[in-house]
């Protein structure tokens, strides 16, 4: 439980005036020509999100999604963010692009949804039926699951999956693998047997014992000071090891080499498609095209698979062309001139990778592509309907967004990030959607808790969502999210996030119905008592608050300083 802290009689701007008072910083936090125009228009978003996998038997039937519905806007939710488009790829609704999720596979239970049976078109009519705005999520760059390794679009076509540029690590053309192996320890060595042959290194590589067959198991010694052991299992290589001799040097080299993500023995849950693959983006566009033609909705969001896998992603010819295209020359050491990656001795695990000539407008040249791709697809949807508004779902934590290509900020954010040149401002995509949702997901809601916990403020629900507004920079509006599993049995928490997020920012996106939120309806129906339309929703209301943003930008008046806060990287992932 959080200390209470006393609260001033004259402390303002609680957006829930009848929940438990909040000590807040209102001079950053009350910042902003968005944030002025809601609070006149007494507007907020108040959005549910219902992920598709871990909901389908919340959504299997009619029935099921008619109570669902009716108990969302009963307890005072005005938006749904329905997903039908997960990580693995396949759809929630009959589609012409994609397979149909008939599935769900858990250790503890398997999931259907019948073959024959639409949710979208049950969701839409109820949520039209009930007055809530119906947004559609899409995983984007994402065709396949880690757990499910048969089964994703990228599976069967794996030319669509992500290149990675990895490395190869090699001494004197000896590939490391399982036949040449360092290591630190002699309890990991590998299983050595009459043909083996190990070498005692120093911290600079310079050979100092030599160990026949498995006399270096047998005696068991610690390796000098920052050294190591080179160990050759392999016949060929341990010939090539047994010729060298005391005092020599062996120095590892690196090569680059590129693999798709599907063949990394290790790789992260969602298996990333290539932004830069024609038929990749094509689709993606066809498929909210799809959607947009085919539902009663009120518009659309990507989740935060609208990004690159990460940092070493993507390295496929598709994306050498569209670089050197950009930069109007071919790239002399492709992908040297961009990065090198650097290892550690004696371990030799990677470490951060050194940049090249190119690596600055290497991150713009993503960036620009992701913004490119959010251009089109706002386009694709708006041409269909214009009322449908595009919005796009991102970790709150933004430094972390130069290594996967998204910049989601205004594209006038002036702050002290060292990535943040002009040409990388430029990138940002936020003023091309008409809201924007960002993971404030930390356990602590305000500063003023975090200082009583002796805690970093920056790891806060009002930091997070105050950075938000500011990055967004009244382009848009911004909600801030909040993921419901932190609050299990935390409910005087919960209210007092619900406080800083809605403070901080536009309104407030809930993650996610499955979050055990059936002990919560009564404390949601008590902070949303009061009825609020979305700002989404308000006709003409983002026209206004672009035209004062237009007027204030050329009025020349000075913005403050975007406070950084010391967050956690990954918030919000």
């Amino acid at each position: 439980m959080i200390p209470q802290v006393a609260v001033p009689a004259a402390q303002t701007a609680l957006p829930f005036p009848h929940l438990p008072a909040v000590l807040l910083d209102e001079p950053n936090t009350g910042y902003g020509l968005a944030q002025a125009l809601c609070r006149e228009q007494k507007a907020q978003g108040r959005v549910l999100w219902v992920d598709a996998t871990a909901n389908i038997d919340r959504v299997n039937t009619a029935e099921k999604i008619q109570a669902l519905v009716a108990k969302i806007k009963s307890v005072g939710f005005n938006t749904v963010v329905f997903d039908v488009k997960p990580i693995l790829g396949e759809m929630l609704y009959p589609s012409k692009f994609a397979p149909k999720l008939t599935e769900w596979v858990r250790p503890w239970a398997t999931y259907k949804l019948p073959a024959d049976f639409d949710p979208l078109k049950v969701m839409s009519a109820e949520c039209r039926k009930q007055g809530l705005s119906l947004i559609i999520a899409f995983n984007a760059f994402s065709e396949g699951h880690r757990e499910f390794p048969k089964k994703g679009l990228a599976v069967e076509k794996p030319q669509w999956q992500t290149v990675l540029y990895e490395n190869t690590v090699a001494v004197e053309g000896n590939t490391l693998g399982e036949a040449l192996q360092i290591v630190t320890e002699t309890s990991k060595l590998p299983r050595l047997t009459a043909e083996s042959f190990s070498v005692a290194l120093d911290k600079d590589g310079k050979l100092v014992a030599l160990f026949e067959g498995v006399s270096l198991a047998a005696l068991a010694p610690k390796p000098s000071e920052g050294g190591a052991f080179f160990v050759a299992v392999g016949a060929s290589e341990a010939t090539w090891l047994r010729a060298k001799k005391l005092g020599e040097t062996l120095v590892p080299t690196l090569t680059p080499r590129f693999v798709k993500l599907g063949d990394m023995p290790q790789r992260q849950v969602p298996l990333m498609t290539n932004p830069h693959h024609p038929d990749v983006r094509q689709r993606l566009l066809e498929i909210l095209a799809e959607v947009a033609r085919g539902y009663d909705i009120d518009g659309v969001i990507f989740d935060d698979r609208l990004r690159y896998a990460a940092l070493n992603a993507d390295f496929s010819d598709f994306a050498r062309q569209d670089f050197e295209k950009a930069l109007g020359k071919p790239v002399e050491s492709w992908p040297q001139d961009i990065f090198r990656w650097e290892v550690a001795w004696p371990d030799l695990s990677r470490r951060w990778p050194v940049p090249g000539p190119l690596y600055e407008q290497w991150l713009t040249f993503r960036a620009r592509t992701l913004k490119n791709f959010v251009a089109d697809a706002a386009k694709t949807v708006k041409a269909i309907k214009p009322q449908l508004s595009f919005a796009t779902y991102v970790g709150s934590w933004y430094p972390d967004y130069p290594e996967l290509g998204a910049n989601w900020a205004a594209d006038d954010l002036q702050a002290g990030l060292h990535f943040l040149s002009d040409s990388y401002r430029s990138a940002g995509w936020a003023g091309l959607t008409d809201f924007m949702v960002t993971g404030c997901y930390y356990k602590i809601p305000t500063l003023r808790d975090a200082l009583a916990l002796g805690r970093n403020i920056g790891d806060t629900v009002e930091a997070a969502g105050q950075f938000s507004n500011r990055a967004v920079g009244d382009a848009t509006f911004v909600y801030a999210g909040i993921s419901l599993e932190h609050y299990k049995n935390r409910p005087e928490e919960l209210k007092r996030t619900l406080q800083a997020a809605c403070a901080t920012t536009q309104g407030i996106m809930c993650f996610d119905l499955s979050h055990d939120i059936e002990p919560l309806w009564p404390l949601f129906t008590e902070a949303f008592k009061v009825s609020a339309p979305a700002p989404h929703t308000v006709p003409g209301l983002l026209t206004e608050l672009r035209r004062r943003r237009t007027a204030q930008r050329a009025s020349g008046k000075p913005e403050p300083p975007v406070i950084l806060y010391r967050g956690t990287s990954g918030t919000g992932f």
